[in-house]
């Protein structure tokens, strides 16, 4: 997975609102916060407002690398603003309005910092448009993974993980603010565009054609995707009715012809363990092998470098509940993303001929999971819930100690209380966002009768190799 830290900066905007009120303008608000003060990633995101809508307008043009976009946000101020933050990476801004009305801008690393001609109120919602252009970034993380814009053979692909997504749109870029999207890509015609959601509508004029996406549902900006390139993009409807797009770079259609063929039964068999399907579509984006080094969950549209096998399938779709619907508070609250979408490849094969839950925890704890000793050392570097840095946020111990957290609480309370604790969790968060203290109280609340502090204690926030009674 992606990971970036970005540099603190001086805060112009302030010093802005402070020059202005010397001159007397009046100013009664306060600029928002640059920054939301993550433990990991202290500056993605901003104070100050929620946004409730995204409506992005891109053009892209492969053969000279160039982007050129329009981003109308819809947002609601949470406080009296004078000015408030963007989260932009590299770009060039070519003007900002508020309200239809210009206003004054200015750039400082990630943040652009927007000054509005009128003071917001809180409870007011209010439309910044930005116009943007240039050679959007890919970001190189801690991790040596890439995110942003990553440039293709014949397209792109913009993933977002955790702060890639400031590489092509502004916005509030953390996890904490999800919002409707709609996402309209123009790009010369032949070549296709894939974003989340459902398809709006498909236009070609002068060479090139625009395809228009839409998500009525909130998504966090770390999973907004934009794919473009040479694909085969087929429509199904699942027994539910549930329509699914999937969209295959022609390059993997054969090879992937039977990875996308289980999507149906994964689907069905996740809506039996985890409850009903929280979005309005389901599909996958199959790119070149190699395109992005990772799979990732983009909502309703999980991106593949290449064909997947199933685990990797399963694990994805996973995350449309534990991940996408319900979205972490925070980046330390990774392991509900990692730990569930991880469990659900064990379940999947528990149900399917393979290992039980049980012995993959076994082999896990035994040190014998994987072939490489360092491997299955490195599952107790440190707590699922406490990593200690924002470069591993995406480590194993978040993803198969997490999944051993669950086990353990599946052990504690058995197999009905259990299967009622992970589907009703995925209800009561359904759309939201929650933190490991949101998990720990609800499964106490559903096994009030059980002692749960020895297993957050050891297994959840205990430092090295519990002790296993």
């Amino acid at each position: 997975m992606s990971r970036y830290i970005r540099p603190i900066r001086p805060f112009p905007a302030l010093l802005l609102a402070v020059a202005l009120t010397a001159c007397g303008s009046g100013v009664h608000g306060d600029p928002g916060g640059p920054g939301l003060g993550d433990p990991y990633f202290p500056r993605s995101g901003n104070g100050g407002y929620d946004v409730t809508h995204y409506a992005l307008t891109l053009d892209y043009d492969p053969a000279h690398h160039h982007l050129t976009g329009t981003a109308v946000i819809t947002a609601r101020a949470t406080e009296d603003l004078s000015a408030f933050d963007l989260d932009l990476r590299g770009l060039h801004v070519d003007g900002v309005t508020v309200e239809g009305q210009g206003a004054h801008w200015n750039r400082a690393g990630q943040e652009l910092t927007v000054r509005p001609r009128t003071d917001l109120d809180r409870g007011e919602t209010f439309r910044t448009t930005v116009r943007y252009s240039g050679t959007p970034e890919t970001i190189t993380d801690p991790d040596g993974s890439k995110e942003g814009w990553l440039r293709t053979a014949d397209g792109a692909l913009a993933l977002g993980e955790p702060a890639g997504s400031m590489a092509w749109f502004p916005g509030n870029h953390h996890p904490s603010d999800k919002a409707t999207y709609d996402i309209a890509v123009t790009v010369p015609e032949g070549l296709q565009a894939v974003s989340n959601g459902e398809p709006t509508g498909r236009t070609t004029e002068h060479g090139r054609t625009t395809y228009a996406w839409h998500t009525d549902q909130p998504m966090a900006s770390y999973v907004a995707l934009v794919a473009i390139g040479h694909y085969d993009i087929t429509r199904s409807v699942l027994k539910n009715g549930l329509p699914a797009y999937v969209a295959v770079d022609r390059a993997q259609t054969e090879a992937s012809r039977k990875a996308v063929a289980q999507v149906p039964e994964i689907m069905e068999w996740e809506e039996d363990n985890f409850g009903p399907y929280p979005f309005s579509s389901t599909g996958a984006v199959v790119g070149r092998a190699g395109a992005s080094g990772y799979a990732l969950e983009t909502q309703t549209r999980p991106v593949f470098p290449g064909a997947p096998d199933t685990d990797t399938l399963v694990h994805e779709l996973a995350h449309q509940w534990y991940g996408d619907s319900v979205t972490p508070e925070s980046w330390r609250d990774m392991w509900l993303n990692e730990g569930f979408a991880t469990y659900a490849e064990w379940l999947w094969r528990e149900d399917h001929g393979g290992d039980t839950a049980q012995q993959t925890f076994d082999a896990l704890y035994q040190g014998d999971y994987y072939d490489d000793p360092e491997e299955n050392k490195a599952i107790w570097a440190f707590p699922p819930a406490k990593p200690t840095s924002a470069a591993q946020v995406s480590d194993s111990p978040v993803y198969e100690r997490g999944a051993m957290v669950l086990q353990k609480i599946r052990q504690t309370v058995g197999d009905d209380t259990f299967y009622d604790i992970i589907q009703g969790w995925a209800a009561a968060h359904r759309h939201g966002n929650a933190s490991t203290a949101d998990f720990t109280a609800y499964v106490e609340k559903k096994a009030p009768h059980k002692d749960f502090g020895p297993l957050w204690r050891d297994w959840l926030y205990g430092e090295g190799k519990p002790e296993r009674p």
